[in-house]
């Protein structure tokens, strides 16, 4: 069965650092981009962060540009989120995604774009 499976989620303090890992399982990743986005409690789901499928590209919202950084090792099937400086308005559950379209150039934020999900994972930031 075809998934992606986060890890690494967990309680930090404010100013501490996580490190997310998706790794595909049954699924063809090379030549996908892959993407992270969260959701909080009561908000809609939104794009943190994306990468192209050879990594040369990134994308990152506004509200994590400088702190956090997106990854990839394709030899693996593997993508990170590194998260620094976390907030605690950074708390959330953080979805994994594999972009739809194959070998696309640029790295897309819109939620529909994305054909396969993770289960999530929560992410929290205490003050």
């Amino acid at each position: 069965q075809a998934r992606l499976v986060e890890s690494g989620g967990g309680l930090v303090q404010a100013g501490g650092s996580l490190r997310l890992s998706c790794a595909a399982s049954g699924l063809t990743v090379s030549g996908y981009a892959r993407a992270w986005f969260r959701q909080a409690p009561g908000k809609e789901r939104e794009f943190v962060a994306g990468i192209s499928y050879n990594g040369d590209h990134t994308l990152y919202a506004g509200s994590v540009k400088g702190r956090f950084t997106i990854s990839r090792d394709n030899a693996n099937d593997t993508v990170w989120l590194q998260m620094d400086s976390l907030k605690p308005e950074d708390t959330a559950v953080y979805y994994c995604a594999s972009d739809s379209s194959r070998w696309a150039v640029v790295v897309v934020s819109t939620a529909g774009r994305y054909d396969y999900w993770g289960q999530g994972i929560q992410v929290t930031v205490s003050s």
